[in-house]
């Protein structure tokens, strides 16, 4: 009966004609199978008869390697369990000759299951009153690791992992289910990418590296050996502890069972044994705080990254979900960020403001057409220690917080839930594009006095008249009749409201919004909504905060002839079986744009955006000067742009593009924004953009922007519009 029902249930025949099932170790206790005799053999045969028919294995957690945009420059990884699989044939064979002789001595004899094993350890555990010896094979303890993994819930893995019999009648059965579908080559190597060897390091891929700094193939002996000793106990064992005796006796143990397996020569265990251990240890990065010292300010565009992604379907329906697959995924993330602009843009930054100024300068260069972000620099340390941070620039909080200089992980560039900052006059942009996009030509003029009273009534705002707002120019060489060209060349404030005015300021607020700037204050949301829209004249002079990253886009969605592309971060994304990842059809890592302006809109606007750095327009007059003249003197090359000064200097910036490339860069107190940054920094940021630009361009072809149809130059009244310069010459002298 008892022979003809553990028969029945079928897969462990083979231990049965041995006679030499007694028992099974679990949690402390003997369980001899004869014992299930009168509750009996047959409780023990239905048991096995109720398993799955096979395992399902599920692929184990993986580290997710993130590179800059040449695909081999390492920024850093992220994981829960570091794990990199690895082919057993680029595994030194000490380590699999080690890991065979320290746990399972008889793998290659028997068929998932050790009756001899099982017997032995019944025995010594008789004999010992408790657990002296486990009976478990590889292959045993590779389907409880596959079983762990695999558990889709805290009780699927409490299951996996408990010590009942149920649970070691189950890996049985699966064991030797799994020796008919596997070789002993196949199981080796799904055992040694899933064991734990301490340090977090799981996988022998991970362990060469944390213990060693190098790879599988390249493991000596004695290496291989104190590796394959760790499996049993990585804790009583761990090698990087001051005292290393357990850890040389276990080793001495692997070494001493690879010769009675005929592994190794007696001299070569000798000669190991008496070696002592030479560790060289690693610990491989994880997450943002990890990225390379000498690179620290990669953090702040690895943590854009990490935000960009939390926020993508494609990697989970939650933000935990998300999270979960970016650590345990096993991707291949190669990035837009290229070190050599990365590196100019920070040297640019750091000239014009040091690390411990309460002044933030940052910077953020696009590409146009793609929407790829190519730096992000800012003169601060990615680091959350801020313990000799300068004291907070706000008096009213410095009893209560450090200032956020040196060290800060907050997104100063964009990507998180800071607000921004007030943009001053780079969002005449936004009224000159709907002016455009109405139907309006370049040369729509106006009489421009120095204050200008406006039908708007009194709003968050420079200035006020009475109920009405009425803003006036920073200069009085500004006043008289301009038209776009001169107007946005010398940023004259009172012919920007006028033309918002004219056009409407809630299309102003709508241009901005189709060019993705997002309202992160509440005063922002309210005054862009459908009810105050129309009534924020401030809106035009950069009232509303925003970040480097949009207006580094906004103006590349004019170098791109009104293509807008969605900042990005990566450039391809590998899942962990080589395969480039897709959502719903279309590459994850893929540019993601749309024609958000009619081209000759955006060619129109450029044309005028010449007139600020000096390069001079193609068709029309600038007016005989312009704010930021030095960024076309410092480039050298076609280039347009914008700069923008707050209300009593409390930010200032310069938005440049040229066809290839954009840049926003930027200087405020991001702890407090009433402190002004003083006149002297207001042309920092413009100098940070050329130069930048400079270096980055550098023996890149000069390309020329297309000069806009004549239906966006003139209006219905004839005038001159007499050209600065031609795109089909040089400049001569501005």
């Amino acid at each position: 009966m008892t022979k003809t029902g553990l028969a029945k249930a079928g897969r462990i025949a083979p231990l049965i004609r041995a006679g030499l099932i007694a028992g099974i170790v679990v949690a402390g206790l003997i369980f001899p199978l004869v014992a299930l005799a009168g509750v009996g053999a047959k409780n023990g045969a239905d048991a096995l008869e109720s398993m799955p028919d096979g395992l399902t294995e599920v692929p184990s957690a993986q580290t997710t390697y993130v590179y800059a945009n040449d695909g081999k420059t390492l920024l850093t990884t992220f994981y829960e369990e570091h794990r990199k699989p690895t082919k057993i044939a680029d595994m030194s064979p000490f380590i699999i000759q080690a890991i065979v002789a320290s746990e399972d001595t008889r793998f290659y004899e028997h068929n998932g299951v050790d009756a001899k094993g099982v017997a032995r350890a019944f025995v010594a555990n008789q004999q010992a009153g408790g657990v002296s010896q486990g009976a478990s094979t590889l292959t045993m303890q590779y389907v409880r690791m596959a079983l762990r993994d695999g558990a889709k819930t805290p009780k699927q893995a409490l299951e996996a992992t408990e010590q009942t019999t149920a649970r070691k009648l189950r890996e049985m059965r699966l064991a030797i289910e799994l020796e008919k579908r596997l070789s002993k080559q196949d199981i080796l190597e799904r055992y040694l990418n899933s064991a734990y060897f301490g340090h977090r390091a799981y996988g022998i891929f991970a362990a060469a590296e944390v213990f060693f700094s190098k790879k599988p193939e390249d493991l000596s002996l004695t290496e291989a050996a104190l590796l394959a000793g760790l499996v049993k106990a990585p804790s009583a064992y761990d090698p990087a502890t001051n005292d290393q005796r357990a850890a040389t006796n276990r080793r001495n143990y692997v070494i001493d069972q690879m010769l009675k397996m005929n592994a190794i020569t007696a001299a070569e265990a000798t000669a190991a044994k008496k070696s002592k251990i030479k560790l060289k240890l690693t610990t491989p990065p994880n997450d943002c705080v990890s990225v390379p010292r000498k690179h620290n300010d990669w953090g702040f565009f690895c943590d854009y990254l990490r935000n960009w992604w939390m926020e993508q379907p494609a990697f989970g329906r939650t933000s935990q979900e998300r999270m979960a697959n970016l650590r345990r995924g096993g991707y291949k993330v190669v990035t837009t960020i290229d070190p050599k602009i990365q590196k100019s843009a920070m040297k640019h930054v750091l000239d014009k403001e040091k690390k411990k100024s309460v002044y933030a300068h940052g910077e953020v260069v696009i590409e146009p057409g793609s929407g790829r972000i190519k730096a992000m620099a800012v003169n601060r340390k990615y680091s959350l220690d801020q313990e000799n941070n300068g004291e907070h620039s706000d008096r009213r909080k410095r009893d209560d917080f450090k200032g956020n200089y040196p060290n800060t992980v907050n997104p100063l560039l964009g990507g998180g839930d800071m607000a921004g900052y007030q943009a001053g006059s780079t969002f005449k942009i936004f009224t000159m594009l709907a002016a455009l996009d109405d139907g309006m030509p370049l040369d729509t003029a106006f009489n421009s006095p120095q204050r200008f009273v406006t039908k708007y009534i009194t709003a968050p705002g420079p200035a006020t008249c009475g109920v009405h707002w009425c803003p006036k120019n920073s200069s009085a060489s500004m006043t008289g009749r301009q038209t776009m060209w001169s107007g946005f060349g010398k940023s004259v404030n009172t012919y920007f409201v006028q033309l918002e005015q004219k056009v409407g300021a809630e299309k102003a607020v709508r241009m901005a919004e189709r060019l993705g700037l997002r309202w992160r204050t509440e005063i922002d949301r309210t005054l862009a909504g459908p009810d105050h829209a129309d009534g924020w004249g401030a809106f035009t002079l950069g009232v509303s905060d925003a970040t480097p990253i949009e207006m580094a886009n906004v103006f590349a969605t004019l170098g791109a002839e009104g293509k807008y592309c969605e900042p990005i971060p990566v450039r391809m994304i590998n899942t962990r079986d080589g395969a480039s990842l897709t959502y719903k059809g279309k590459k994850v890592a893929g540019p993601r744009c749309r024609q958000a302006l009619r081209p000759e809109v955006a060619q129109a606007a450029t044309d005028a955006a010449r007139c600020v750095t000096g390069y001079g327009a193609a068709k029309g007059s600038c007016g005989g000067w312009e704010t930021s003249p030095m960024v076309y003197a410092t480039l050298k090359r076609p280039v347009a742009g914008k700069s923008g000064t707050t209300d009593s200097n409390r930010s200032a910036w310069f938005c440049g593009f040229t066809p290839q490339l954009a840049a926003a860069a930027f200087v405020a107190d991001p702890d407090n924004p009433e402190n002004t940054v003083g006149s002297s920094r207001g042309t920092i940021s413009k100098f940070t953009v050329a130069e930048t630009l400079k270096d980055a361009l550098k023996g890149q072809p000069k390309a020329k922007f297309t000069p806009p149809p004549d239906e966006l130059i003139h209006g219905s009244s004839d005038r001159s519009g007499s050209s600065d310069r031609s795109d089909s010459s040089e400049r001569s002298g501005w």
